[in-house]
């Protein structure tokens, strides 16, 4: 037998939340948790399609760091916070890491996001970054949000950004491969 997948609970524009509270599909929770959600598809996206196992590893770290970022967002404030899993500070150092180990130097131009599809897909990535962390700002501008959710949040739009630039500068360029990736 097949499981239903819809509960009818939403019908009047409600939806539930980590705990017994529901609150509207446009709380800035809900935003919050649904810009997260698009982001990991995105960066999702964006893995499938690197050949660096380095770039593509690092983004699958990102990927389950964010259901840690959505799964507290989830959570209703009052909640005890050992119930949930939160962002500590050593995830925050571990991305700092990783923007630091896809060091590319001083960048001095305007990087277009153009060139092959794994460029393109990181660029993707870091513009639903900084969306995301929009919301989470908007989110904690009304409730307490957690000081290293928030810091992860800043730092995600650059690690992404550090990746797509490095990528690209890893480009070579041969008349039998266009846009071939080292």
């Amino acid at each position: 037998m097949m499981a239903k997948l819809y509960t009818r609970s939403g019908d009047s524009g409600t939806t539930g939340l980590l705990g017994p509270d529901r609150v509207s599909k446009d709380d800035p929770r809900v935003e919050a948790m649904g810009a997260v959600d698009e982001l990991n598809a995105v960066i999702g996206l964006a893995a499938v399609a690197q050949t660096n196992k380095r770039v593509r590893d690092t983004l699958r770290t990102i990927q389950d760091d964010l259901f840690t970022v959505g799964a507290e967002l989830a959570m209703v404030p009052a909640t005890e916070p050992t119930k949930v899993p939160r962002v500590t500070p050593q995830q925050v150092g571990r991305l700092e890491a990783a923007i630091d180990a896809f060091d590319v130097g001083k960048i001095t131009e305007f990087i277009l996001p153009r060139g092959t599809e794994r460029i393109v897909r990181l660029h993707w990535a870091r513009t639903v970054a900084r969306r995301a962390e929009r919301r989470v700002v908007a989110l904690s501008r009304q409730e307490p949000v957690n000081p290293e959710l928030l810091k992860y949040m800043n730092r995600l739009s650059s690690a992404l950004y550090q990746m797509a630039v490095w990528v690209q500068r890893r480009q070579r360029r041969t008349p039998e491969h266009p846009s071939y990736e080292r």
